[in-house]
C-alpha cells in the first residue's frame, strides 16, 4: 500500500512538472512571436520591370478668359504615372448652354481677347490627323468635348494619355481653348467646332 502511494504521488508530480513546463515553453514562444511590421516600413510594390512607379504628381492651372476677357472659371491640371487629368470649372453664365469643343493649344498667349489665335494649333498638331475617331490621328492635343448646362456653368473633368504636361508647359507655354460648337471628332482641322469662344494660360 505504501509502495503503491509513493508511486502514485510520483506520477502525480510528474505530471505538474510536465504541465508547469509546457506553459513556460508556450509563453516563451509568445514572447518570440515576430509582430507585423509597421505600415509606414511596407515597400511599394514594383511595377512589372522591378521598378517602383509613382505618380509625378505635376500640375498646373490657369484663369479661363471668356469672349470679352474676363474671367469665367479656372482649368487645373494634374499629370499622374499614365497621362494628365484635367479639370475644368465655369461659373454660371460663362457659357452658351450645349456642347463645346476643347483642346489643348500649343501657346500660352490669350491677349488677343475674343479671337484667341495667339495660341496657336493644337499640341502637337498632325496634318490630317485631328480627331478622336480619326483613323489617321488624333492629335496629342484632342480632347472629348465638354457640355455647358442651362446656366451656361460648367463642371468637367477628363483624362488623356496622348501627351504629357511637360509638353504643354515647353518654352511658349500652353493654353486651352473652348470652342462655340462640338467637335465632331473627325472633320479637318477643328472637327468643325467654330470660333474660339474661351482661353486659359496654363502653368
Amino acid at each position: 500500500m505504501s509502495r503503491a502511494f509513493t508511486l502514485a504521488s510520483t506520477v502525480a508530480a510528474f505530471s505538474i512538472l510536465f504541465a508547469c513546463s509546457q506553459q513556460a515553453s508556450t509563453a516563451q514562444e509568445d514572447e518570440v512571436q515576430p509582430t507585423e511590421p509597421a505600415v509606414e516600413d511596407a515597400e511599394i510594390a514594383p511595377d512589372a520591370n522591378g521598378m517602383e512607379s509613382l505618380p509625378s504628381m505635376m500640375r498646373a492651372t490657369g484663369d479661363l478668359l471668356g469672349a470679352d476677357g474676363s474671367s469665367i472659371g479656372s482649368v487645373n491640371l494634374i499629370e499622374g504615372p499614365n497621362g494628365i487629368l484635367m479639370e475644368v470649372a465655369v461659373d454660371a453664365g460663362g457659357l452658351e448652354p450645349g456642347w463645346h469643343a476643347v483642346h489643348i493649344h500649343q501657346t500660352g498667349d490669350c491677349s488677343d481677347t475674343g479671337e484667341y489665335t495667339a495660341s496657336g494649333g493644337h499640341v502637337g498638331k498632325v496634318e490630317g490627323g485631328h480627331g478622336l475617331l480619326n483613323p489617321a490621328g488624333p492629335e496629342p492635343g484632342d480632347l472629348p468635348n465638354l457640355f455647358a448646362f442651362d446656366d451656361g456653368s460648367v463642371r468637367y473633368e477628363t483624362f488623356t494619355d496622348l501627351v504629357s504636361l511637360s509638353d504643354v508647359l515647353d518654352d511658349d507655354g500652353g493654353a486651352i481653348i473652348i470652342h462655340e460648337g462640338r467637335d465632331d471628332h473627325l472633320s479637318q482641322p477643328i472637327g468643325g467646332a467654330g470660333g474660339r469662344v474661351a482661353c486659359s494660360v496654363v502653368q
